[in-house]
């Protein structure tokens, strides 16, 4: 479900200002991170290199942008994770993931969320209703009650359960809603500015 941004290949990707001819023949080009690109050709999906050489073959119903040599693939609606060489490393279950950040990454099995480290491990028990991935060593997660606060990567709570959304830190703040009002906090919690944009 937590698909990246995919471009049409009528936009066909730019490698040093050079169109890509081999681009033409997929639906979907997503941008190169870590020197592969998820393409999309006949409803499934794999990953090319620069060149456009098919390195992981057309074999996922979706899939996710490489994020510290990882990415996340779906087959039959259950997502797992693969490593650059095409490699299943995280074995393929989750109803939903979000890509690795911070070594850690957060999955879900039905409504139930948690958090598994590098190997697959669950680190993080499925205690949550929602999750998001960690940043500047926080997670935001939310409670049976739909309340959302933010947890360390011991799983302990860090930031209490008191807002109606959070999202994970972006460059030193983390947009949150509390009271009906949105606001960007920082890690320690304290509000450093209000509204929806920062």
């Amino acid at each position: 479900m937590k698909k990246i941004f995919v471009l049409p290949a009528i936009l066909i990707m730019s490698i040093g200002g050079v169109a890509q001819k081999w681009a033409k023949e997929y639906v979907h080009v997503n941008e190169i991170a870590c020197g592969l690109a998820l393409v999309e050709k006949d409803g499934k999906h794999g990953y090319v290199n620069k060149d456009g050489k098919l390195v992981i073959p057309l074999i996922y119903d979706e899939g996710m942008n490489f994020v510290d040599g990882k990415a996340g693939i779906m087959i039959g609606n259950k997502w797992g994770f693969i490593d650059s060489t095409g490699t299943e490393i995280v074995k393929i279950q989750y109803t939903e993931v979000y890509s690795y950040n911070d070594g850690m990454a957060a999955v879900s099995k039905g409504d139930s969320w948690g958090f598994i480290d590098e190997k697959g491990n669950l680190v993080i028990g499925m205690n949550y209703t929602n999750a998001r991935c960690f940043s500047s060593g926080l997670a935001p997660v939310c409670n049976a009650k739909m309340q959302w606060g933010y947890i360390d990567k011991n799983g302990k709570t860090v930031l209490a359960f008191q807002y109606g959304y959070a999202d994970r830190f972006r460059e030193g703040t983390a947009k949150v809603m509390k009271g009906g009002k949105w606001m960007f906090i920082d890690p320690t919690g304290k509000v450093v500015k209000e509204g929806e944009e920062n």
